[in-house]
């Protein structure tokens, strides 16, 4: 029997205030005058008062980040070059916002010290060598983007990470002041990727105790700020935060399941959001997940979030043919809900009677 050997994040910072330490965190990781670089989330250009607590020094540059779309191969690249042609070499990238924020900051990191394009990296350890220092702070929880050892992309081909044990970041910051005041329908989405992250994992063959004691617990953190609690407040943020952190270690032994594999092919096709992806397809699978659909559809009428619907009516066969490729394409996650004869279960025709659904 063979273990996954799995590299976590190097270290990390938990408490209310802890982006104030962010200074004295990044100091040793400075080498000469190379430059830290801040991808910061778009959401906050013009926000005056969060942008100057960016402790920057020397030749250290903010960059907006437009997350309008999922981060795109082609973005990863043109990044890193203007990086490189402008500096040279850089200290450290440093990704301040949501999912899609630090999984940019974790490509362009790995971008800068590998050779060719990002699209050449999508798969299942590929990255040969290790990236630039690399921080993750979060502004929205719930994608696990903090821990994973992905970084999500939609290359010119698919949607696909680039997974290795040098993506993980070398720090994280988890200060729950920095989600405070999350739009709520985002905030929710955004939950909602863990949840469905600890339902896909807690269901899935790959299941181990290691899995399950975080997935119960994010499950279990989730349940409480969602369902039990009927006001939003500080001890709300930081539970969130923890769900986010235990929901994404609950999948480092484990993978992820159905949702995850369909909205891949809407991201792909139709440039829909990951949260709000997984919202609408795990909306429809009562045949796969049919307790955690049931307390999904709670949590959405107690919060009164709109999960949007026929997104996909209209669309060609060719469409159909493009996003049912792009998620048979991730055979870990299918084999993790459906078991080993996955092909046989989830044939191309079934797939496409759920892409009609949504």
């Amino acid at each position: 029997m063979k273990f996954r050997n799995f590299k976590l994040v190097g270290y990390v910072i938990f408490g209310r205030g802890a982006f104030n330490q962010l200074d004295e965190i990044i100091a040793p990781h400075r080498k000469g005058d190379a430059p830290m670089i801040f991808f910061v989330d778009h959401f906050f250009e013009g926000n005056q008062p969060f942008v100057s607590r960016i402790p920057l020094r020397g030749k250290d540059k903010v960059v907006f980040i437009d997350v309008t779309h999922e981060p795109k191969t082609v973005y990863v690249d043109r990044l890193r070059d203007e990086l490189k042609a402008e500096f040279g070499e850089v200290s450290g990238i440093i990704g301040i916002g949501g999912g899609s924020t630090m999984d940019m900051a974790k490509a362009v990191s790995l971008m800068m010290t590998n050779p060719g394009s990002s699209a050449d990296y999508q798969g299942w350890d590929l990255i040969k060598k290790p990236a630039v220092y690399k921080v993750g702070i979060p502004t929205l929880s719930g994608t696990g983007a903090e821990v994973s050892r992905t970084t999500v992309l939609t290359g010119p081909t698919k949607k696909l990470g680039m997974n290795s044990d040098y993506t993980p970041f070398d720090q994280i910051v988890l200060d729950p002041e920095l989600i405070k005041n999350a739009p709520v329908n985002q905030r929710f989405y955004t939950a909602m990727d863990c949840y469905i992250h600890c339902i896909e994992s807690l269901e899935g063959t790959y299941l181990n105790a290691f899995s399950r004691s975080y997935g119960e617990k994010a499950l279990e953190l989730c349940q409480e700020i969602y369902l039990h609690k009927d006001v939003w407040d500080d001890d709300s943020d930081e539970k969130l935060m923890m769900a986010s952190y235990a929901g994404g270690m609950s999948i480092a032994y484990s993978q992820v399941g159905v949702a995850h594999a369909v909205s891949y092919g809407l991201s792909y096709l139709l440039g829909t959001k990951h949260g709000v992806g997984n919202c609408i397809v795990f909306d429809k699978l009562e045949e796969f997940y049919p307790a955690g659909v049931k307390e999904f559809k709670q949590m959405v009428e107690k919060h009164q979030v709109a999960i949007p619907q026929h997104i996909t009516k209209g669309l060609s066969d060719d469409d159909f043919e493009k996003m049912i490729d792009v998620s048979m394409g991730l055979a870990p996650l299918w084999e993790n809900a459906l078991g080993k004869d996955w092909q046989q279960q989830m044939t191309r025709d079934r797939l496409r009677k759920l892409y009609e659904q949504l």
